[in-house]
């Protein structure tokens, strides 16, 4: 018997929760602007009972001209077991999101999930921040969502290379949080601007979290303010996968642990750890 079992047959047990294989029907596959897709699917139950930062694997569909082997990680951008959807965007790079930009409603789509260690919002974190630029704002996206259902405060920091390519604005504003943007082309993301905003949040109000995703930049970044005001975070990394299960050691990479360094995989122990456990590539 296989580890992985259809949805019909069985299941498997990832790092927190139970991992379904199910096919799920496209609603809509729509550019949001000149680089990035949103794709929503109709989606089982089972695959609904998600946590802000996991992620699904996904089986690419196979075309004429693009014929991607490997499943694909994806973070999860939405999901709603209300109406049964759960969505993910992304960003036309590569072999296996061209193959994803060619689906259209009523195509059918394999995934695997949920999967990981989600993002986690202690009982006494009641002033959250995130920072985020281009598609990692889509892992964060949940991260607002569950905010407001514990209402939480929340500020979202979002930054990108001009304005024409921000994301996710209108839906973090829809959520209740306070959303600051920065751009390249205004000049305003650069690393110091980042930490004199950060550094005004924290001495008008309180921050008592903060999250981020995959930027090296901005995680050295967090790591150094929350080292001088003791403020603990945490942060969703990107790495390739092959397996998305643990099985196959592609995703392992270093952490320090309270000076020890030890060797993890991103997609079994994370893809959500300690900002200042992380080390930066």
């Amino acid at each position: 018997m296989s580890l992985i079992q259809r949805h019909t047959a069985g299941e498997v047990s990832p790092a927190n929760g139970t991992t379904h294989e199910v096919e799920t029907s496209v609603k809509s596959n729509i550019a949001v602007n000149g680089e990035y897709r949103l794709l929503t699917l109709d989606a089982p139950q089972c695959v609904l009972d998600c946590q802000p930062g996991q992620f699904f694997h996904i089986l690419c569909p196979v075309t004429t001209t693009e014929q991607p082997y490997l499943r694909r990680p994806m973070s999860i951008y939405g999901y709603s077991a209300d109406k049964g959807e759960l969505q993910f965007l992304y960003k036309v790079t590569g072999e296996g999101t061209r193959a994803l930009a060619t689906l259209a409603k009523g195509d059918r789509l394999n995934v695997l999930g949920p999967l990981g260690v989600g993002f986690r919002i202690r009982d006494d974190w009641q002033n959250l921040l995130l920072l985020a630029r281009g598609v990692g704002l889509a892992t964060l996206a949940p991260l607002a969502q569950e905010a407001q259902r514990l209402n939480r405060k929340l500020v979202a920091i979002c930054s990108a290379r001009s304005a024409d390519v921000l994301m996710s604005i209108d839906h973090f504003k829809s959520l209740g949080a306070e959303v600051i943007t920065v751009t390249d082309a205004e000049g305003t993301s650069g690393l110091e601007n980042l930490r004199e905003i950060i550094e005004g949040r924290i001495a008008a109000q309180g921050v008592d979290a903060m999250y981020t995703c995959g930027s090296n930049r901005m995680l050295k970044l967090l790591q150094e303010i929350g080292a001088t005001h003791n403020i603990p975070g945490e942060i969703a990394l990107e790495q390739q996968m092959a397996c998305g299960l643990g099985m196959c050691q592609c995703c392992v990479r270093s952490f320090n642990r309270k000076g020890v360094i030890t060797q993890e995989r991103v997609c079994r122990e994370g893809p959500v750890f300690g900002i200042e456990e992380a080390m930066a590539w």
